[in-house]
């Protein structure tokens, strides 16, 4: 995937020449995903889950507050590689509370709501006794159903957490870069189908019309087959996906469930064998950790209009 945002240097430049207005004003209070969170002064040492909350950290110049991660969904793109480069791995999948507290955390951020269970990083108001404050991916919400996800939206995600760590001037070079590279894509003209494959075998766990599957496909210019469900994926059929014979299938490569397994899949399996798409080789492929909402949808978005641009129809 190419590298759009290599922000490691406007982000510091921007900490410099912040303005006096542009500071946080403390004890901050955000409402997130139902709970308040105040924060009392800037985060100093943070636990981040998933890659969603790591690389935004390390996109607005903050990978020194991480102390620890977990639930890694892939390697740290190359704009951030250097700055990722010696995180330290509390666990390979949901650490416990006990090794999250070990690193004497201020705050836990979580890419999943899920992730902040008993039997995980701890309970929100459990850790809040303790005076760790957390904090969960507003799109990744379910005890709130979050509003369908837009740009706007994302870049309003990067712009809290810039002010929760009082860096406001790096959220807001960062998010007009964005904001400049997704102007860059142009829509594809030929109103083509999609369906958005995430994972799966025995059924297709698909992008719907609420998160950034749909997000993704509609600045593609892509008509998403699934855009009615109101819901970010759902676990659809094989032969909701025959039915509706899409033009192009958006692989999600992951460690766990390659593209390159689901190309072989979907040619193996004599129900989808046939379809357009798979004949004709009519694939985007998209790396997981750029699939949930987050600090790489903008990137990805632009790496998959290119893929697009080198296919070919025939109608």
């Amino acid at each position: 995937m190419r590298s759009s945002f290599p922000l490691s240097g406007l982000a510091a430049l921007a900490l410099f020449v912040a303005p006096a207005w542009a500071q946080t004003n403390y004890p901050l209070t955000v409402s997130n995903c139902g709970v308040d969170v105040t924060f009392a002064a800037a985060p100093e040492r943070v636990v981040t889950i998933k890659s969603t909350a790591t690389e935004l950290l390390l996109a607005l110049g903050l990978g020194t507050k991480i102390v620890g991660v977990g639930f890694q969904d892939g390697p740290v793109p190359a704009q951030w590689a250097s700055a990722g480069a010696n995180l330290r791995v509390l666990a390979e999948k949901l650490p416990s509370q006990e090794v999250v507290l070990e690193t004497e955390p201020d705050l836990v951020y979580g890419g999943w709501e899920s992730n902040f269970a008993a039997d995980g990083a701890g309970e929100r108001a459990g850790l809040a006794a303790l005076g760790v404050a957390s904090y969960v991916s507003p799109a990744a919400c379910r005890s709130i159903k979050p509003a369908k996800l837009s740009f706007d939206g994302v870049f309003a995600d990067i712009a809290e957490m810039g002010s929760i760590f009082d860096v406001s001037p790096a959220a807001d070079a960062l998010i007009a870069e964005q904001r400049a590279a997704l102007a860059a894509i142009a829509p594809d003209p030929r109103g083509l189908t999609a369906v958005w494959y995430s994972s799966g075998t025995k059924a297709p766990y698909v992008g719907a019309g609420s998160n950034a599957p749909a997000m993704m496909m509609e600045a593609l210019g892509l008509k998403n087959i699934m855009s009615d469900v109101d819901d970010g994926w759902i676990a659809a059929s094989w032969e909701a996906l025959v039915d509706a014979n899409p033009d192009v299938i958006i692989l999600v490569d992951a460690a766990w469930n390659s593209a390159a397994q689901k190309k072989k899949l979907l040619a193996e399996n004599p129900i989808t064998s046939k379809l357009d798409a798979v004949v004709n080789q009519h694939y985007l492929v998209v790396p997981f950790p750029a699939s949930e909402a987050g600090v790489r949808n903008v990137d990805a978005t632009a790496d998959m209009a290119s893929q697009l641009a080198g296919l070919t129809f025939s109608k």
